[in-house]
C-alpha cells in the first residue's frame, strides 16, 4: 500500500513538473550543461589551460567560437570546464548543508528546552548575517581551494535548513502515527528515524534545488572578489574577474560566463519552484480542476456558439 502511494505520488511529481513547458526548458537546459561539463574532454574544442600569446584576446572567429582571453586561451573551452567547478561547488555545498541542518533542526525539533533554544539562537545569529558576508568570513578562514569553498558556502546555508525541519519535526510529532508509535514502545530516536525524518525530506529538496542556484552564484561572488578556485582553474566567477578588465575592448570575456551564471540560477529556482508546487499537499488537485475548469470553459463557449 505504502509503495503504492509512493509511485503515485512520484507519477504527479512527473507530472507537474512536465506539464510546465518552462520547466521542461530549463531541465533541457540544465541537462545539456551538466552533461558537457562531465564529458569536457570530449566536448570541449581545445586545453582550456593551454596559454597561446599569439592569439590573445582574439574576437569570435571560426576557430574560436567566443574567442580568446588575455592568454590567448580558449573561452568556450574553459566555460565547459568551469561549468564542472560551478556544479560541484552547488552539489557539495548544498549537501553539506543539508546533512548538517537537517541533524540540528531534526535534534532541536525532537529535544525541545534548553536544546532547542541555544540550536535556535546559534542558527538566528548566523541568519542575521547575509550569507554571502558569512561565506567571506569563512572563506577567508579556510583559505582558497574547492573543498573549501564547498565547506564555507555551506556552513553559511545550513539555518534555513535547520529552520526548516524544526518546523516539520514540531508538527509532524503531534500526529497521531507518532503517539501510536509512542505508546508501542518506540524510543524516541526510533521515531525520530522511522516516522518524522521522511516527511521532513520534501521540503528539504525543495530548498536544495532551489539553493543550488544560490551556491553557484556565491562561488562566482567569491571567484570574482578573488577569494575562490585557485587560478589557473576555470570557474566562471573568476572569468568575470579576469574578463571586466578588457569591458571596453572584448566585452565577451566577462559577459558570456555572466549570462551562463545567470542561466543557471535561474533555471534551477524555476524547476524549484515547480516541485514546491509538485510537493506542497495544500496545491495537490489544483492543476487537474484547472484543467477541468478549461474544458468546461471551452464547452460553454462552444454551446453559445
Amino acid at each position: 500500500m505504502k509503495t503504492k502511494k509512493r509511485s503515485l505520488k512520484n507519477s504527479r511529481v512527473v507530472r507537474v513538473l512536465l506539464s510546465r513547458k518552462s520547466v521542461v526548458f530549463c531541465l533541457i537546459i540544465l541537462a545539456i550543461m551538466i552533461l558537457a561539463s562531465i564529458f569536457a574532454p570530449m566536448v570541449a574544442p581545445y586545453n582550456p589551460y593551454k596559454q597561446d600569446l599569439k592569439n590573445m584576446l582574439k574576437p569570435i572567429s571560426v576557430q574560436h567560437i567566443l574567442g580568446t582571453d588575455s592568454m590567448g586561451r580558449d573561452l568556450l573551452s574553459r566555460l565547459i570546464y568551469g561549468g564542472r567547478v560551478s556544479f560541484t561547488v552547488g552539489l557539495v555545498s548544498v549537501l553539506i548543508a543539508g546533512s548538517i541542518g537537517m541533524i540540528l533542526g531534526l535534534t532541536a525539533g525532537m529535544s525541545g528546552g534548553i536544546i532547542d533554544s541555544v540550536i535556535m539562537r546559534i542558527m538566528d545569529a548566523m541568519m542575521s548575517v547575509p550569507m554571502i558576508i558569512m561565506a567571506l568570513f569563512l572563506g577567508s578562514i579556510f583559505g582558497k581551494g574547492l573543498f573549501n569553498i564547498c565547506l564555507a558556502i555551506g556552513i553559511s546555508m545550513i539555518p534555513s535548513y535547520a529552520r526548516v525541519t524544526r518546523g516539520q519535526v514540531l508538527s509532524v510529532k503531534q500526529m497521531d502515527y507518532v503517539t501510536a508509535g509512542t505508546l508501542f514502545g518506540a524510543t524516541n530516536a526510533k521515531n525520530s528515524i522511522v516516522h518524522i525524518l521522511p516527511n521532513c525530506i520534501s521540503p528539504n529538496i525543495v530548498l536544495m534545488t532551489m539553493n543550488l542556484g544560490n551556491a553557484i552564484l556565491n562561488e562566482a561572488a567569491l571567484s570574482f572578489l578573488g577569494m575562490g578556485i585557485n587560478p589557473p582553474t576555470a570557474s566562471w566567477g573568476s572569468m568575470v574577474n579576469d574578463g571586466y578588465k578588457y569591458m571596453s575592448s572584448n566585452p565577451t570575456l566577462a559577459i558570456v560566463p555572466g549570462i551562463f551564471i545567470m542561466v543557471v540560477v535561474l533555471c534551477f529556482n524555476m524547476v524549484g519552484d515547480a516541485l514546491r508546487d509538485a510537493l506542497d499537499p495544500k496545491l495537490r488537485g489544483t492543476f487537474g480542476k484547472l484543467r477541468k475548469q478549461q474544458t468546461f470553459g471551452k464547452l460553454a463557449k462552444a454551446g453559445k456558439n
